[in-house]
């Protein structure tokens, strides 16, 4: 086929040696099928800012970490340069979570290299060596469901280990190759300590998983392995081999406003005690 423009300097360069088809069309990339010598991998071609349909991406870039201080003021100015930066560290975040979540024995397609807004990758297979299928187009027996969201959810777990929530993570965003689910569509990845709407997301992907796999195995729609997961996570007890149970008790007691405010000012009215007894031995 003809080459993408936006390939094009990775032909040039000899990183790509032929591209083969175009595998997908997304709200944020295209992606391509590939040819890099003897290896078929896929490239994956960033949408500008102005072409993506993705929402509400202030939401995920919340908490990211700007390289530079000249980078994070040319952001926040907007300027030429900082929109630039900005679509650098949304395309950065993507390669970035996928070196450390595969050394954290996340499955996710291995990364090789982010050039000029293409990311090429790991093709991800079925066994007759076609391109995977995503999740939402196969049929699940009770208990593969049962199997691969137990898989799934351990990926999550992992992926919180590391600090990370994926942001967007359905059925959708899910590959089945012959070893069970792969995690991709990484970009919008956020820092879960960082960015006040981790918790929300996280919430979110779990429950688009149990909703999908919950229609294959409805026992698994009584878990509740968000909140459970996040509980362990704020209290420092959530590690990569963490199994859940799937079962969480949430805090009803409501709060006494009343004993809180009469506590404050117990708390100031000792305050200003002190500072009266304090001045007076100033004056003696």
């Amino acid at each position: 086929m003809k080459i993408p423009k936006r390939i094009q300097p990775l032909v040039d360069d000899g990183l790509v040696d032929e591209v083969i088809r175009r595998l997908k069309s997304g709200k944020e990339a295209d992606v391509y099928v590939v040819r890099c010598g003897s290896e078929i991998r896929c490239a994956k071609v960033y949408k500008e800012a102005e072409d993506r349909s993705f929402k509400q991406a202030v939401q995920y870039k919340e908490g990211r970490k700007v390289r530079n201080s000249r980078s994070a003021r040319a952001m926040a100015k907007g300027s030429k340069f900082g929109r630039k930066q900005q679509e650098e560290t949304w395309q950065t975040a993507e390669v970035d979570a996928l070196y450390l979540l595969a050394s954290a024995g996340v499955r996710v397609p291995q990364p090789y290299g982010c050039i000029d807004g293409v990311l090429l990758m790991e093709l991800i297979t079925d066994e007759a060596g076609l391109a995977a299928p995503r999740l939402s187009d196969v049929f699940l027996t009770t208990e593969q469901a049962t199997a691969d969201y137990g898989v799934i959810i351990q990926s999550v777990v992992r992926m919180l280990c590391c600090g990370l929530v994926h942001g967007d993570l359905s059925e959708f965003n899910i590959l089945i190759d012959s070893n069970g689910p792969v995690i991709i569509d990484l970009p919008q990845v956020v820092n879960a300590a960082a960015n006040n709407h981790a918790k929300s997301m996280l919430e979110r992907d779990v429950n688009n998983l149990t909703l999908f796999y919950g229609h294959f195995a409805p026992e698994l729609l009584a878990r509740k392995d968000a909140k459970e997961m996040w509980a362990l996570y704020q209290d420092g007890k959530l590690h990569p081999e963490t199994q859940l149970t799937g079962c969480f008790v949430e805090d009803t007691k409501t709060a006494d406003v009343g004993a809180l405010m009469a506590e404050i000012k117990a708390v100031i009215a000792e305050e200003e005690e002190r500072q009266r007894i304090s001045q007076s031995q100033d004056y003696d």
